[in-house]
């Protein structure tokens, strides 16, 4: 599937085949007077379409962008969840336990092992990192908690500024109050049942960006209830089920927040797309999304694009 993107972003959504949401592509001004934003990289919806994988050439493979800040990637990542507003009373997909337990498991996956194969602190242009730089991290114990900021409701619709906001108020809640105690870590704003940002399901399925703050450069994910959008975000995907969307999705998301913490200053390839949007909704043949065993669950994924397959040429990997 050939994916498009606003504005050429240069970070990392995932969406379907057809245009990013305008609100999305938006280039963002000062939301706050302490914030910036970045513009999302963003997952788009899947169109029905086969996929056909990037072709595996050196030309097409991710390359270091120079880091934002010195941070281009997420050593020791760190994932916290937040389940926004009080609508999350109703979860008729049990969207967010299935969220924390993918979370519990994900970490020093062989799935996402591909991550750790990137890294920081070489020259911009990179393609190889050897034993060069620090790699990006797959802890065991990547998934650090889950905030319920359920004492009042969220926006029904929220915006960019919303939702970047939101994760400020989970950094300063988990007592994440500095640069250096953001620099790993990324906030997964999800928003519940009928309560999504605008563009969901038709232009995007979730997307990852950044906004800078009195605590430093914070990363976060705006993910919607991907169960509302069926099929366009991954119902039934290859047959894996009705659910399969929420870690398809979300695993897309994490991955590139690891390799791309701050976009777009981690590692992308020549169209700005990063290690998941390079392999999103393949239904067949090598790469296709699948359930993968992790640590003694298995959980819908696609895979991830890594530089070293195929002897260093890249293509899309389910475990490295």
């Amino acid at each position: 599937m050939r994916r498009r993107y606003l504005c050429g972003a240069l970070v990392g959504v995932l969406t379907t085949a057809a245009a990013l949401s305008a609100g999305a592509g938006r280039s963002a001004n000062v939301a706050h007077p302490s914030m910036k934003l970045a513009k999302p990289s963003v997952m788009r919806t899947f169109n029905g379409k086969p996929s056909k994988p990037a072709r595996p050439t050196r030309s097409n493979n991710l390359s270091f962008r120079g880091g934002v800040g010195g941070i281009g990637l997420e050593t020791a990542p760190k994932v916290y969840l937040v389940l926004w507003g009080s609508q999350w009373s109703s979860d008729p997909s049990t969207e967010a336990s299935t969220l924390q337990t993918f979370f519990q498991h994900v970490g020093a996956s062989s799935w996402l092992n591909s991550v750790t194969q990137y890294c920081q602190g070489v020259a911009s242009g990179t393609i190889t990192c050897g034993s060069s730089g620090q790699h990006a991290g797959n802890p065991s114990g990547i998934y650090v908690t889950t905030w319920a900021d359920n004492g009042s409701a969220a926006p029904s619709s929220p915006t960019q500024s919303q939702l970047a906001a939101e994760a400020v108020r989970a950094a300063g809640h988990v007592g994440n109050t500095s640069s250096g105690s953001n620099a790993s870590v990324q906030y997964v704003i999800a928003t519940a049942h009928n309560n999504n940002a605008s563009g969901f399901g038709t232009q995007y399925c979730a997307w990852h960006s950044s906004t800078s703050s009195s605590y430093g450069n914070v990363a976060y994910t705006n993910l919607p209830y991907i169960t509302d959008a069926g099929a366009s975000c991954g119902a039934n995907f290859n047959n894996l089920g009705p659910y399969a969307g929420i870690t398809i999705v979300e695993g897309h998301e994490m991955a590139e927040t690891i390799t791309d913490q701050f976009p777009n200053g981690g590692w992308l390839d020549r169209n700005g797309e990063e290690n998941g949007d390079k392999c999103a909704w393949i239904s067949s043949g090598p790469g296709a999304s699948s359930s993968v065993s992790m640590n003694g669950a298995s959980f819908p994924v696609q895979s991830l694009w890594s530089n070293a397959f195929n002897s260093n040429s890249g293509g899309c990997v389910l475990s490295y």
